[in-house]
C-alpha cells in the first residue's frame, strides 16, 4: 500500500470507490445485529442479512484445519460471499451451535487411527484404514497433491470421490504404517 491508499502499480483512479478493486476489498461482517440464521425444514442453513433472506447458504472456513470458529465466510449457492463472521463466539449459543454444525458437515473428514493397508497400482493407491467413522476403503490418485501435509505432522488425503481423510499426527503411526503412508506422500 502506498501513502495515498493505493496498491503498488495502482492509480488513484483505479482505487476510487466503485472500481472493481475497491469493491473486491469491501468486506461485510455479519453480526447478531445484522444477520439471523435459521435451519430450514430440509436441514439447510438460511440467513436473513439486513432484512434480505437467503436460502441454502453455507459456511466456508478461512482456516479449516487450524481454527474453524473464526473468519467464517457465509456464501450462497453461486459461491457469492454474503458476509464474514469474525468469530462464532459473537453469536448466541443456539446460533453458534447451528453454525458449528454446518461447519462440521461441510468439513467432515474422518481421522485415520490405523493404516491397515496401502497398495499402489497403476497410478492409484488403494487404502484400507480404521478411522473415527469406522473401517474405510478408498482410492487415491497418485500425484497431483492428493496427499499433502497441512501442518508439519498433519496429513490430508483426498480420495478420487473428493472425500477427505486426515492423519492428525504422523508421529503416532507405527513404523510399518508410516512406510505405507510415505509411499503416497
Amino acid at each position: 500500500m502506498t501513502t495515498n491508499g493505493t496498491a503498488p502499480n495502482q492509480t488513484a483512479e483505479e482505487a476510487k470507490p466503485g472500481s472493481d478493486l475497491s469493491e473486491a476489498a469491501k468486506m461485510k461482517y455479519l453480526t447478531p445485529s445484522n444477520a439471523a440464521f435459521t435451519k430450514s425444514d430440509g436441514g439447510m442453513l438460511d440467513v436473513k442479512v439486513d432484512g434480505e433472506e437467503h436460502k441454502a447458504v453455507y459456511a466456508h472456513c478461512s482456516f479449516p484445519h487450524t481454527n474453524r470458529s473464526i473468519y467464517v465466510s457465509i456464501r450462497n449457492l453461486d459461491n457469492k460471499e454474503l458476509g464474514m463472521i469474525r468469530t462464532l463466539d459473537e453469536f448466541p449459543p443456539d446460533t453458534k451451535q447451528l453454525l458449528e454444525e454446518q461447519v462440521r458437515i461441510r468439513y467432515f473428514s474422518p481421522e485415520i487411527t490405523k493404516v491397515v493397508r496401502v497398495k499402489e497400482e497403476f497410478g492409484y493407491a488403494y487404502w484400507e484404514a480404521e478411522t473415527t467413522a469406522g473401517l474405510c476403503r478408498f482410492t487415491v490418485r497418485s500425484g497431483g497433491g492428493n496427499t499433502k501435509l497441512i501442518t508439519t505432522t498433519r496429513l490430508l488425503i483426498t480420495d478420487v470421490d473428493g472425500n477427505r481423510f486426515v492423519i492428525p499426527d504422523l508421529g503416532s503411526l507405527s513404523d510399518k504404517e508410516y512406510r505405507m503412508v510415505e509411499m503416497c506422500m
